[in-house]
């Protein structure tokens, strides 16, 4: 294969990758609770932007420094992802937001102080935007994304090893493949949008639910990935057996 072909082909993958099951789920529970149109694209990007860069230090150091990583490590990365889209899904069903932003203002007497405050560069659209996505959703999307990469990453990383003989392809590769999926997710958490804030809008409890909802299917999704890793793969067992997919 060409240069080119190689990094289409990681493109045309990491699109695919971010349809992964356990990403739906979880992208799905954080976008259930935006309320404003645009955030959800917002979300997903902080989502991508967080594999991306797992993806990216794993692989390279894989590459580089031929990092062999042991089955019952690769286990618990994946066992990682089921703890997350439990406490996903907890979060969800309990209603439970991770910041609150408080806001006050000062009345001044004699004596008054002024203060220094930061505040958001204009276009407006993108203020109300990241104001509505709320610090706490997309912090809680960038580490969800992290640790979605350190399962994923391992897997990907093998992939370029056993194909593609040039360490600098191999790096381009997981570049263009962490493209791919950041692209991929933008997509997914834009095209989740549009119906879940329909629904919210069209019935007044429908917010409510789809969290409840989305919450749920996180909940019972991470279940079966931690038994799944812990007891059908082995995690807990004195032989564990890892297939990096």
């Amino acid at each position: 294969m060409t240069g080119l072909s190689v990094l289409a082909l990681g493109f045309v993958l990491g699109l695919r990758h971010a349809c992964d099951a356990d990403h739906v789920v979880a992208v799905s529970t954080i976008v259930a609770r935006t309320k404003r149109l645009g955030a959800a694209w917002l979300l997903g990007a902080f989502w991508g932007a967080g594999h991306s860069l797992t993806i990216l230090l794993v692989g390279a150091a894989m590459i580089l420094f031929k990092v062999v990583i042991p089955p019952r490590v690769g286990l618990s990365m994946e066992f990682a992802v089921g703890v997350v889209l439990v406490g996903l899904g907890a979060l969800n069903l309990s209603g439970t937001r991770l910041w609150r932003v408080h806001r006050h203002e000062h009345g001044h007497a004699e004596g008054g102080h002024r203060h220094a405050h930061v505040h958001f560069l204009r276009p407006a659209w993108l203020r109300e935007t990241l104001e509505t996505a709320g610090a706490g959703r997309l912090s809680r999307s960038l580490a969800v994304g992290l640790v979605h990469g350190l399962a994923g990453s391992a897997a990907i990383a093998l992939l370029v090893l056993a194909t593609i003989p040039r360490p600098g392809l191999g790096l381009a590769y997981l570049g263009v493949f962490g493209l791919g999926t950041l692209v991929g997710m933008l997509s997914l958490s834009a095209a989740m949008e549009v119906p879940m804030l329909a629904a919210a809008r069209g019935w007044s409890e429908g917010g409510r639910a789809l969290a409840a909802a989305s919450g749920a299917l996180s909940l019972c999704f991470g279940l079966y990935v931690a038994y799944r890793v812990g007891f059908v793969d082995g995690l807990f067992s004195a032989v564990p057996r890892w297939t990096p997919q």
